[in-house]
C-alpha cells in the first residue's frame, strides 16, 4: 500500500506578482486576506502534522502568488523556516508555485539550497494571444525556458493551466493540453476560467465583452484533458479551483462554470464517453438492456452524480435497463455485456 501524500499548504496571497492578470484576485480564491508570517506559517504547519499519519509523505507547499518573485530577503525567510521541517525529518521536502518568467540557474541553485523538489508553473496557456489578452506578462518562450531549467536542476516539474480564459477556445485549450504533454511535467492543474469579484475579467463580463465557458462545456473538455494526460502518465493533481468561503456561487465568484464537486463530474464524464464509445464499438445500443461489470473503486463514477450517466445512457440509447456490477481483479477497467 503506497503511502499517504500530505501537502500543507501555505498561501502567501499575490506576493511576487508583477502584473494582475485580468482573471485573478488571489485573496478571494486562496481564501485568506492577511499576510503571511513566519510564525503563522509555523501555526498552521504544526497544526497539520498534528493530524498527519506516521507514515504519510509530507510536504509544505508555498502557494497563492509567484513565490520566486517575493524579495529575497522574505524568500530564504521562509525557506529557512519550512527547511527546519526538513532538518527535523517532519516533512519530506517543499514545493512552491511561480511564474515562469521568475526562473533562472540562480533562483534554481537557490531553493535547492533548501530542498525545494516541486516547482509549479503558472503557464495558463500555450497560445500567445490568449497570453497577451489575459495580462500574464509573459510569452510561451519563458515557459519553455523554465521547464528546461527545472528539469535540468532535477526538480520535479508541475503545470497549471486554464481552459476558457479570454481568446481561448476549444481548440487552443486542446493545444496548450498537447504542447503540456511534450514538456513532460509530472504533474498538472486544470483550472476553468471563473469571473472572480473585483477583477478586470469581471468588468468584462458585465460589459459583455467576455462570455465564460458554461458547466457542460467546461466538463466535457475538461474530460478530454484528463483523458489526454492519463494516456501519457501524466498525473492530473486538480481539476477546478477548490470550494472555499469565498470561491463558491453568489459569494465572490460572479460567472464561469463553477461546481463544488467539479472533479467528480469530469471523472464522470470521462467513464461516460469511454462507456459511450465502446457502445457504438460492440453496436450493443442493439440491446434492450446491458450490464457494465467493473471495480468497485470506479462504481460511482459510472453512474454519475444523481444517476446522471445511466440516465444518459438510457434515455440516448433506449435502454430499458442498466446494471452494474462489481468484478475484483478485472484486467480491463471495466467490460459491457447485452441482454
Amino acid at each position: 500500500m503506497s503511502k499517504k501524500h500530505m501537502v500543507i499548504p501555505v498561501f502567501i496571497p499575490h506576493k511576487g506578482c508583477p502584473f494582475d492578470c485580468i482573471y485573478c484576485n488571489q485573496k478571494a480564491i486562496s481564501g485568506q486576506t492577511e499576510e503571511m508570517t513566519v510564525e503563522k506559517m509555523y501555526d498552521t504547519i504544526d497544526s497539520h502534522l498534528s493530524t498527519a499519519q506516521g507514515d504519510s509523505f509530507i510536504e509544505i507547499g508555498f502557494y497563492g502568488g509567484s513565490f520566486t518573485g517575493i524579495e529575497d530577503t522574505k524568500q530564504i525567510m521562509f525557506l529557512e523556516a519550512a527547511n527546519e521541517y526538513v532538518a527535523q525529518g517532519r516533512i519530506k521536502g517543499i514545493r512552491l508555485s511561480t511564474r515562469p518568467d521568475y526562473i533562472n540557474s540562480q533562483i534554481l541553485n537557490r531553493l535547492k539550497m533548501y530542498n525545494v523538489k516541486t516547482v509549479e508553473l503558472g503557464v495558463q496557456s500555450l497560445d500567445e494571444d490568449v497570453l497577451k489578452t489575459s495580462g500574464r506578462g509573459h510569452g510561451t518562450d519563458d515557459v519553455y525556458k523554465a521547464c528546461c531549467l527545472i528539469k535540468e536542476n532535477g526538480i520535479g516539474l508541475g503545470i497549471q493551466t486554464m481552459i476558457g480564459l479570454p481568446g481561448s477556445n476549444y481548440e487552443k485549450d486542446l493545444d496548450t493540453a498537447r504542447k503540456v504533454v511534450e514538456l513532460s511535467p509530472q504533474i498538472v492543474r486544470i483550472y476553468p476560467t471563473l469571473v472572480v469579484r473585483n477583477t478586470y475579467l469581471e468588468k468584462m463580463f458585465n460589459e459583455g465583452s467576455y462570455t465564460p465557458l458554461e458547466l457542460e462545456e467546461a466538463v466535457s473538455l475538461c474530460a478530454k484533458l484528463l483523458e489526454l494526460y492519463n494516456k501519457n502518465d501524466i498525473k492530473v493533481i486538480r481539476i477546478g479551483l477548490q470550494p472555499t468561503d469565498n470561491i463558491n456561487n453568489n459569494f465572490d465568484v460572479v460567472g464561469g462554470p463553477f461546481h463544488p464537486a467539479f472533479r467528480q463530474l469530469v471523472e464522470s464524464r470521462l467513464w461516460r464517453d469511454r462507456i459511450e464509445n465502446y457502445i457504438k464499438e460492440y453496436s450493443l445500443f442493439k440491446e434492450h438492456d446491458i450490464i457494465i461489470y467493473t471495480d468497485k473503486k470506479y462504481i460511482c463514477d459510472i453512474i454519475g452524480q444523481r444517476r446522471g450517466n445511466i440516465e444518459y445512457l438510457k434515455s440516448k440509447y433506449q435502454f430499458k435497463r442498466i446494471s452494474i456490477k462489481s468484478i475484483e481483479d478485472l484486467k480491463d477497467e471495466f467490460f459491457i455485456r447485452g441482454l
